[in-house]
């Protein structure tokens, strides 16, 4: 089952000060809304290469003469929050491995005339494996320790992450339930193969009751979820 989210690390910074929390691209609010996609702007790919590489140029003295001091501790800030940023979302895909994608930046201008990256996104996949929860319980552990895996979560962050746990607790109880029956099947000599359909429709219908709660929490039907995570550096 595909589902995905997309961690976003953002930082404004302005007139030599940052204000942390404010996303510089809006992606429709706090809560995940559903079937977003990151998508890079046209300038991007080339970007990153040219801002990884300012952050870490030194001034040249000709620079430092030709900017003011607030404008050189705006130009610290801005490759402070490049690196932030950077490791930010690097986090995200470290921890989360194959169930997270590839991150895109976007850039700020700095006094120096080069790019350096204020905001991020990592796709992710969260979404419950069907019919199988064991490889739910096992992917879920997963999203909930990438989520979680930079050293200040965002509040999107732990969004995402209860909603994995939700996903969690559901297959638990799902495997539970499975391991249950079949001892019974063991232990009765299969008698309980022949158990009531009403008792086992009812089963199906409490999990369907609770897979379509879950979803329509996070704005998404019971196929696909996707969302998008902001984490603030």
């Amino acid at each position: 089952m595909a589902a995905a989210a997309a961690w976003r690390t953002s930082v404004e910074a302005a007139k030599g000060q940052t204000s942390q929390g404010q996303p510089v691209r809006p992606t429709g609010g706090g809560e995940p809304s559903p079937s977003q996609s990151v998508r890079p702007t046209e300038d991007e790919a080339p970007a990153r290469v040219t801002a990884g590489d300012s952050a870490s140029k030194p001034q040249n003295n000709a620079l430092a003469e030709q900017l003011s001091p607030q404008e050189l501790r705006l130009l610290d800030q801005l490759k402070q929050t490049d690196r932030e940023v950077r490791q930010h979302e690097l986090a995200h895909q470290i921890a989360g491995g194959a169930y997270t994608g590839g991150a895109q930046f976007q850039y700020e201008i700095g006094p120096d005339g080069q790019r350096y990256a204020v905001a991020g996104e990592v796709s992710v996949d969260y979404g419950p494996v069907t019919g199988d929860p064991r490889a739910t319980i096992e992917k879920m552990n997963v999203v909930i320790s990438a989520a979680l895996a930079p050293a200040e979560p965002s509040p999107t962050d732990y969004q995402v992450a209860a909603r994995a746990r939700q996903y969690l607790l559901m297959a638990q109880l799902e495997l539970s339930q499975q391991q249950t029956e079949a001892a019974n099947l063991v232990g009765e000599g299969g008698a309980a193969a022949n158990d009531d359909d009403a008792a086992e429709s009812s089963l199906r219908d409490l999990r369907v009751e609770e897979y379509s709660r879950i979803a329509a929490t996070t704005g998404t039907g019971s196929e696909s979820a996707q969302a998008s995570l902001r984490s603030v550096a």
